[in-house]
């Protein structure tokens, strides 16, 4: 089992309030965030992006993992996820996360492909937390 962590400080509130997100391993080091880097484009991260981030590497990672089990050796995987905010009964929520996944796997079916990053969708940790609808477009490099 491992255990992560990062902590998020909030000065201010609502809209004039600012924001600085740390990770344990300093990959973010007082990373700013708040209202204008989520909904304004202003620099800084916001938690969504966070999100994404996290499921594009994870189904990545699960995926590589899938096609080694199934005997591939590897070139290469790129995936990319936008998660959508909504506003909804006054509130917010995620509503979706959307994988696009590009890969080049010398050997393999379009098929088995699909097959093998379909599992590994459903399956990756960050999936299954995840609340919300979660879509796959793929496509094979030859």
């Amino acid at each position: 089992m491992t255990v992560n962590r990062a902590s998020a400080r909030y000065e201010g509130f609502g809209k004039e309030g600012k924001g600085s997100i740390t990770t344990r391993s300093g990959v973010l080091n007082a990373q700013p965030y708040g209202f204008g880097t989520r909904f304004e484009g202003q620099p800084g991260t916001n938690p969504e992006e966070l999100i994404a981030a996290a499921h594009a590497a994870c189904f990545t990672m699960a995926l590589s993992f899938g096609l080694a089990r199934a005997g591939y050796s590897g070139d290469t995987l790129e995936t990319s996820a936008e998660v959508t905010l909504d506003q909804v009964d006054g509130g917010f929520e995620i509503s979706k996360s959307a994988l696009t996944l590009t890969g080049k796997v010398p050997g393999i079916s379009a098929e088995e492909f699909a097959a093998i990053a379909k599992e590994a969708e459903m399956n990756c940790p960050v999936s299954k937390l995840l609340d919300c609808e979660i879509t796959l477009e793929h496509t094979l490099e030859s």
